[in-house]
């Protein structure tokens, strides 16, 4: 995600868009996405920052900016395709909810702004992350992804 240390912004994204289809009520459903947040990165999953001793603060920059980026693409087009019914900016805030947790720790860990608030949220999150390298922990976060998006479409 944001934080590259986590699942991808694209998979909390995605996780987000299926809350927003499902659920209508933003207090309900912001509550949940903040913790699918959490129950997300427990699962084994790859992500920008796996491995990110070997990489470049620059290469963990674009790769994170590239998968925000990407997150926003790929739930637009989920909606758009898959539940068309859903109000793109209620979706917008709920997919934000989701990635919620990762926005709180990127001015810590890629600006090394050490604020109560963004310090909390790093050391927090890390208590929840579970990553594994390719090639199974890109297919792990693909499965569920999938799995997530076809058993909201047909339920």
């Amino acid at each position: 995600m944001i934080l590259s240390k986590n699942m991808t912004a694209t998979g909390h994204a995605l996780i987000g868009t299926v809350i927003a289809a499902k659920i209508g009520n933003p207090v309900l459903a912001i509550p949940i996405a903040i913790y699918s947040h959490l129950l997300a990165d427990a699962f084994p999953h790859w992500d920008a920052g796996t491995n990110a001793k070997n990489k470049t603060h620059k290469r963990l920059i674009v790769d994170a900016v590239i998968d925000v980026l990407l997150s926003f693409l790929v739930s637009y087009l989920v909606i758009y395709f898959l539940f068309p019914k859903t109000n793109l900016i209620y979706a917008f805030i709920i997919v934000l909810a989701s990635q919620g947790f990762d926005w709180l720790t990127m001015p810590y860990y890629f600006f090394n702004i050490k604020l109560p608030l963004f310090t909390w949220a790093y050391h927090f999150q890390k208590n929840f992350d579970n990553r594994l390298d390719k090639p199974w922990g890109v297919i792990n976060q693909a499965a569920i992804l999938i799995l997530l998006i076809t058993l909201a479409k047909f339920f």
